[in-house]
């Protein structure tokens, strides 16, 4: 049993933007408010969040402002450059490099995955397509991909403990890594969202705007109903979307996290249509009492009860989802907000720090996570 007060760091792979992954940093550096923070790239607006941690970041902080694809073949280097041998425990939030990084003997390291890298993995077809780029610029990109996957593949081995994020990503582990984890689903900080009967007859999106949400199949799938629909997010499809949207259609942009909430208090139901590896959104709707309308596929399943917290359509198109929501609006008042409500609270961030420290101190427990070599045989007389 080790006596001493750990000595515990945290790993994640950029602090660049406030996601579903750094609010996972941010509730574990809250367990450990001392141990130091290491990522490759820290972007000063995050400092109302993480300005009272120690950021320690690699030597691609001064490239921080290129855009991530130009700096794509040097992250493998930056990430094996930290130092940790002054550390008995290291903990890695990833959904990218921060779980391949180098540790000594003495440290054991659990790794959190978000997912393993969809652009190098099961996804890299879908990416490089995505890409405005040339046959040669691509084809400098499939080799690059290629020499991620052997690297990622190799750095497996060096993480002691597997998280996964959901029974979907653990899936994903074990089909790319070869390797078991244990599922600790992500905080959600559902003691913030009061739940509401409020309902002002929208349905609401909030997402990144990026192709694989899928944010366009709610958009039309509401216009071609006839129904009013609050979108909350930025990204690269915004323009677009704006181009096609509806007058019954409102694209609010960036909001914080209290215009969220009230957004989602005062909504009919959430639309889901992407495929998440969990899904923090769906937990928040049904934190406020909100039912959930999600493509079945990815973490999703795991989080809404289908006909009891929300419904599921089947086919990411546009008339599976108007079926749905036909659906929905057949059925609306069999929703009770309350066990919608009661079901959310499975998922709190309270919940999610008492089973990482529970983890951690059992690891702490085991005198070495290497198992000691066997005598050596004495020799035959």
């Amino acid at each position: 049993m080790m006596n001493k007060v750990p000595r515990v760091a945290i790993v994640h792979d950029f602090l660049q933007s406030l996601g579903g992954a750094e609010r996972v940093t941010l509730a574990i550096s809250d367990i450990y408010p001392n141990a130091p923070i290491y990522t490759l790239t820290y972007d000063k607006k995050l400092d109302p969040w993480f300005g009272n941690r120690k950021i320690i970041t690699s030597y691609l902080q001064w490239w921080s402002w290129l855009p991530a694809k130009f700096l794509l073949p040097f992250y493998a280097q930056a990430i094996e450059s930290f130092n940790f041998d002054d550390f008995d425990i290291v903990i890695s939030s990833s959904h990218s490099f921060a779980k391949n990084i180098l540790t000594s003997p003495a440290t054991t390291h659990i790794s959190y995955i978000h997912s393993p890298m969809r652009y190098v993995w099961d996804a890299w077809h879908s990416y490089l397509a995505g890409q405005r780029a040339s046959g040669l610029v691509k084809g400098v990109a499939i080799n690059i991909l290629h020499h991620l996957r052997i690297w990622d593949r190799l750095g497996v081995s060096r993480v002691d403990y597997f998280i996964a994020n959901s029974k979907y990503v653990g899936q994903r582990i074990r089909k790319f890594y070869r390797r078991e984890s244990q599922v600790i689903y992500p905080p959600v900080d559902t003691d913030k969202i009061q739940p509401s009967r409020d309902n002002e007859g929208y349905f609401i999106v909030i997402s990144r705007l990026s192709q694989y949400k899928r944010v366009d199949l709610a958009l039309q799938a509401c216009q071609e109903l006839g129904l009013p629909l609050v979108i909350i997010g930025t990204g690269e499809m915004e323009r677009e979307l704006r181009r096609q949207k509806a007058p019954t259609t409102s694209m609010l942009g960036w909001v914080d996290d209290e215009k969220k909430i009230q957004y989602l208090q005062r909504a009919r139901a959430l639309i889901f249509p992407g495929e998440e590896d969990f899904g923090i959104v769906p937990v928040e709707a049904q934190a406020a009492g909100k039912p959930v309308i999600a493509y079945r596929q990815g973490g999703v399943l795991e989080t809404v009860v289908d006909e009891k917290t929300g419904f599921f359509f089947d086919e990411q198109t546009v008339d599976s989802l108007k079926k749905t929501l036909r659906l929905f609006l057949a059925k609306e008042r069999d929703f009770n907000p309350d066990v919608i409500t009661t079901h959310a609270l499975a998922f709190s961030r309270q919940r999610f720090q008492a089973e990482i420290k529970q983890l951690v101190d059992k690891l702490l427990s085991i005198p070495s996570v290497i198992p000691a070599p066997p005598a050596r045989p004495k020799p035959l007389a």
